[in-house]
């Protein structure tokens, strides 16, 4: 295996969270290794090329059978030897075997503070429910939706100004920093997954991980 921590990251659309693992690549000692798009036309892949990733589009929709598709998937990432695969807004329910070939490797972003409103539309569902926190968390992913053990969770406050827009953008501009920020923890070999308990620094996590004020985050960004 290359020195250099490897990365392959999949996603399905805009590709914001991977333009902020693009930026912050060098400076965190990771190396995005390639890009893999379920979805043609996907902007994340013009990101990819204008970074100059290595970028792969295998469109689902050419598979009526989802085990073929995710062993497809499997020869793609393997190829490009990487020691995490990242899931950045990919918009597809893996089945089982893949996420077991890639148990303790497998990451993904979920926008709302988990195990509370996994699934779609979270930011409409939490002011329908008239919360007043919201956040995202990073985790393990399992081939049970967004219910893989939790790496850690970062909260923005929800105003009663905010409405589904502005909220989905507080929540982004917090995936943009957590999400590189644990990507460097891998590479600096400071995770691991034991028993489906996250382990930081060889001291187990809490359940529901390691914890974020949106402030808190800013500052150590700017650290």
């Amino acid at each position: 295996m290359p020195s250099t921590f490897r990365v392959a990251v999949l996603l399905s659309g805009n590709g914001s969270n991977l333009q902020a693992l693009i930026h912050k690549q060098k400076h965190f000692n990771y190396q995005i290794a390639g890009v893999i798009s379920n979805c043609v036309g996907a902007f994340g892949l013009v990101r990819a090329e204008k970074a100059g990733i290595d970028h792969y589009t295998l469109p689902h929709k050419n598979y009526t059978d989802r085990k073929i598709f995710d062993s497809e998937l499997i020869k793609i990432i393997d190829n490009l030897q990487v020691d995490l695969v990242v899931m950045a807004g990919f918009m597809r329910i893996l089945t089982a075997d893949f996420t077991r070939y890639y148990q303790g490797k497998l990451i993904n972003i979920h926008p709302s503070l988990l195990p509370a409103y996994r699934g779609l539309n979270t930011h409409r569902r939490v002011l329908e429910a008239g919360e007043k926190q919201h956040g995202a968390s990073v985790h393990f992913a399992t081939e049970e939706l967004d219910a893989g053990a939790i790496i850690a969770r970062v909260s923005v406050q929800i105003s009663p100004a905010d409405n589904e827009l502005s909220l989905k953008q507080k929540v982004q501009q917090m995936e943009h920093l957590l999400y590189p920020l644990i990507i460097k923890w891998f590479a600096e070999n400071r995770i691991q997954q034991k028993n489906n308990v996250v382990w930081l620094d060889n001291k187990p996590l809490p359940s529901l991980g390691y914890q974020y004020t949106h402030q808190q985050l800013i500052n150590q960004a700017k650290g």
